[in-house]
């Protein structure tokens, strides 16, 4: 063991570990906790009937539902059909199978304010597809459920990357093996396959959802802001900036992510369980 130490020490490319904690944790502090900390000094400026008055009026606790339950409900959505295009997208080979690999990064490319002004205007009541919606009653542009749409058009990549290293790992012999012994294809998939896929299918689902709950410039377009209905959180706080109300938009921002903390914590949680009872099978 202390060879192995010892060995690992010489060869190190990087510098000593002394020199790269310390860089560690100065580019995490300048970068993420100054940041944050300094978020919560600003609200501690606060009394805390002002702070209970900045965020737990109605219109807040409306953009809190709006957000946290869309990005819940487009996170669940991308997982289902996140693991079905990585599973295409590794097992099978097919014309054009390059361009929809591609296609699966465009959120990542595209600047959110374009995408947001594009999917307003598919999705309008004279748009590509929100012409033939509109007949069905279906509205989606300047509506939540156009907020949900925003918020899976750039959650998806998210699933499907954390999937695509798993599944390519995962080969076919598995499969195969369990049909030798008699499993059916629902089988193979419940007890074979999706064990091994859960832990980055929670990451995936983790990601995305952490996504969705800052996103703005994809939102603001498609979503209408209209307060109590369509008005997300994040445009709550650019709102009371705007008005220079800095301590009762930190206030929103500090809840946001003690909140968001909490659904990670349980999200991480919940993935380390898998994976030991993964380990344990």
């Amino acid at each position: 063991m202390i060879f192995s130490r010892t060995l690992l020490k010489r060869h190190s490319v990087l510098p000593g570990f002394d020199i790269t904690l310390g860089f560690t944790l100065l580019y995490l502090s300048l970068v993420v906790l100054i940041p944050l900390s300094a978020a919560f000094l600003k609200t501690f400026t606060l009394t805390w009937p002002a702070f209970w008055e900045a965020v737990a009026s109605p219109r807040v606790v409306a953009s809190y539902r709006l957000t946290f339950g869309a990005s819940f409900a487009a996170a669940l959505l991308n997982a289902f059909f996140g693991l079905i295009i990585a599973w295409v997208l590794v097992r099978y080979q097919f014309p054009g199978k390059r361009i929809i690999d591609a296609l699966v990064d465009l959120p990542f490319a595209l600047p959110t304010a374009v995408a947001g002004i594009a999917l307003t205007a598919i999705y309008a009541a004279n748009g590509w597809i929100g012409q033939y919606l509109a007949p069905l009653g279906i509205k989606v542009s300047f509506t939540p459920l156009g907020v949900f749409v925003a918020l899976v058009f750039i959650g998806l990549p998210f699933v499907v990357r954390t999937l695509q290293p798993v599944l390519e790992d995962l080969h076919k012999e598995v499969e195969e093996a369990a049909a030798t012994l008699g499993a059916s294809r629902a089988q193979t998939f419940r007890r074979v396959i999706f064990p091994i896929l859960m832990p980055a299918l929670l990451t995936g689902f983790a990601l995305a959802f952490a996504r969705a709950l800052g996103e703005y410039g994809s939102v603001i377009f498609i979503a209408g802001n209209m307060p109590m209905i369509s008005e997300i959180t994040p445009l709550l706080i650019i709102t009371k900036l705007e008005q220079y109300d800095y301590a009762g938009a930190t206030a929103i921002a500090v809840v946001m992510l003690v909140i968001s903390f909490v659904m990670l914590l349980l999200i991480n949680l919940l993935q380390a369980w898998a994976r030991r009872r993964q380990g344990g099978n």
